[in-house]
């Protein structure tokens, strides 16, 4: 039955975007209307919470994959070869001026 509730709960709601406070309103809610003791709602929060934080991290990794992706279609360079490039013209600079 709390599989089955878990699995409800993740599919109607943002998951990425719940919120502790929310999370605990929503298990009272539900202790209140299927009947789920303590013991499950504590557990239910626990996993509603777990479940957000994958969840941020892998929208986080999938944001930073397309981003590289269209640096790269730009023909952009990343700061650490700008920093390199950089350094390298400052010490031609010096050895011309030297």
């Amino acid at each position: 039955m709390l599989e089955l509730l878990e699995k409800a709960v993740m599919t109607t709601i943002g998951v990425a975007a719940m919120t502790q406070k929310k999370a605990e309103e929503l298990v009272a809610d539900m202790k209140d209307r299927c009947k789920i003791s303590e013991d499950e709602g504590k557990h239910l929060v626990e996993r509603i919470q777990e479940i957000a934080k994958e969840s941020r991290e892998k929208v986080r990794e999938m944001a930073e994959v397309e981003v590289q992706k269209v640096v790269e279609r730009l023909g952009l360079v990343s700061r650490e070869e700008f920093d390199q490039l950089s350094k390298r013209v400052r010490e031609l600079e010096t050895r011309l001026n030297g």
